[in-house]
């Protein structure tokens, strides 16, 4: 039996931590919120619940496979994400990618030859993906499908979206714009062909709600021995002899065999370890320098609306609104009038259950993407001007979600506001990074888009959350979690 300490209560802090209990071994999750779920928890405000960060989830075989693995394979009730598509020029709840496909033609008419150029290398993409998504999975598909994804990965994978997109479409046209905002800001354009196939053949979330996933998740990590301390912040990581041997919480030191950092990785780093020359200086300075995937603004509603009366708006629980304009740009944190002219999403958790939001209430989230550090890093300090920007943000992406919702300033009875800022308060992720490392591939940290990296310079000190990978998210967060799992035995 060996003892380990694990860093953050998220879902691969949660996941390690469980599998490595039930082996026998003796598991202390620190966790600095009052809950547990870091990006998959969530919260309720008068009676309406909102979640925190995680809308949604792909890989679900994975995620199958570890909440069987864990033991609780029942326990949560995951549901299909719908998602629709509103903008000045099309509406619709495309539910394949043919569906998707229909729309666009029938929106732009006249750039039919254009598309179907985009769509013709695109679709190749899309089919080099489908069998690794594919329920049950064919041994020779995915074969085959591996030297593809290899010729499209060297084709693409240093190629950022805008210009994958630029070859088919003028920068200054609608459809050059709606393209290449797909997914994170500059993505990779090889991993296109994947997000496609989530949106349309694998994209999950919880019935009740991401916290509550967390909650059955920590509660069977307990009940296989796994103790769990709320409410503590980890000071420093301790070690000896180039080794880690435990942390600090306030003012007791904990000893371990292994600490498995499940946060931030950049802070694990540059604030967290105490002897900060074992790691070697040019890794450091990659470090303090790298690009971390962008933050969100995000606005949550409680609504005196009825599920029904929302659902004749949005048609699905979650609608992107495609209101990107000239000059939008995602790298000039300088411009004030941002928000002005991007796109929004609007997501209800009680569209998902009604039970999320008091009777013939709604909860409703709009979100956008926002560009690092935004306004000087939303005010330079300054609180009475980090109200304002906040106040102001809110009030112009409510305004923007009353494109798609009729009258929404009216129908609203709760209302907050988080900032990147905010989340990186309470989840600890540099600038309120959504999925670890930036997705742009002149940002690379890691060396591989596709492999997982657990092991630090430290003896000891691993990575077991979605900072392991190099675009993160559930699925790098649960890899992770189980490279550690079998480095520890």
């Amino acid at each position: 039996m060996k003892k380990i300490i694990v860093i953050g209560a998220g879902i691969g802090g949660l996941t390690a931590g469980a599998l490595l209990a039930k082996k026998g071994h003796d598991v202390t999750i620190f966790e600095s919120h009052g809950t547990p779920g870091g990006y998959i928890a969530g919260f309720r405000r008068k009676g309406f619940y909102f979640e925190s960060g995680t809308l949604s989830f792909e890989s679900s075989n994975a995620v199958f496979k570890m909440m069987k693995d864990i033991g609780v394979p029942d326990k949560v009730e995951f549901v299909r994400q719908k998602s629709g598509w509103v903008s000045p020029d099309f509406e619709g709840a495309p539910e394949t990618y043919e569906e998707f496909k229909d729309m666009l033609r029938s929106a732009y008419p006249d750039e039919g030859t254009r598309l179907d150029r985009y769509f013709s290398e695109t679709d190749r993409m899309v089919r080099v993906f489908k069998p690794f998504m594919a329920e049950k999975k064919r041994f020779l598909d995915i074969l085959f499908s591996g030297i593809r994804l290899l010729r499209v990965y060297r084709r693409y994978g240093g190629t950022p979206l805008s210009k994958y997109t630029a070859g088919f479409f003028p920068e200054d046209t609608v459809l050059y714009r709606f393209f290449s905002s797909l997914g994170y800001p500059e993505m990779a354009a090889w991993i296109l062909g994947g997000a496609i196939v989530t949106l349309f053949d694998d994209y999950w979330t919880v019935k009740n709600g991401m916290q509550s996933w967390a909650d059955v998740m920590a509660e069977r990590y307990r009940d296989i021995g796994g103790k769990l301390i709320l409410n503590s912040y980890v000071d420093k990581i301790l070690t000896r002899h180039g080794a880690a041997v435990g942390v600090s919480c306030g003012d007791t030191r904990y000893e371990a065999d292994y600490v498995i950092s499940a946060c931030d990785y950049k802070k694990t780093f540059l604030e967290l370890l105490d002897n900060r020359e074992l790691v070697p200086s040019e890794l450091l300075e990659k470090i303090g320098k790298n690009a971390v995937s962008e933050g969100f603004f995000t606005v949550y509603l409680g609504l005196g609306l009825s599920g029904d009366r929302l659902r004749s708006y949005m048609k699905v629980p979650h609608v992107m609104f495609f209101d990107d304009r000239p000059g939008m740009d995602i790298h000039d944190s300088s411009d004030e009038a941002f928000f002005e002219k991007t796109s929004i999403g609007l997501y209800s958790p009680s569209l998902i259950n009604p039970a999320l939001a008091p009777a013939e209430k709604s909860s409703l989230m709009v979100q956008a993407t926002v560009p690092y550090r935004w306004m000087d890093n939303w005010g330079g300090g300054d609180r009475k001007r980090y109200l304002a920007l906040k106040e102001r943000v809110k009030d112009t992406m409510v305004k923007k979600a009353s494109s798609v919702i009729p009258g929404l300033t009216d129908l609203i009875e709760f209302e907050d506001a988080a900032t990147p800022l905010t989340y990186e308060r309470y989840t600890h992720n540099t600038d309120g990074a959504t999925s670890a490392w930036s997705w742009n591939p002149a940002n690379m940290f890691h060396k591989s888009f596709q492999k997982v990296f657990v092991d630090t310079p430290v003896k000891n000190l691993l990575i077991g959350s979605c900072w392991a990978t190099q675009i993160g998210g559930i699925p790098g967060a649960l890899n992770a979690a189980y490279r550690c799992v079998k480095k520890i035995g």
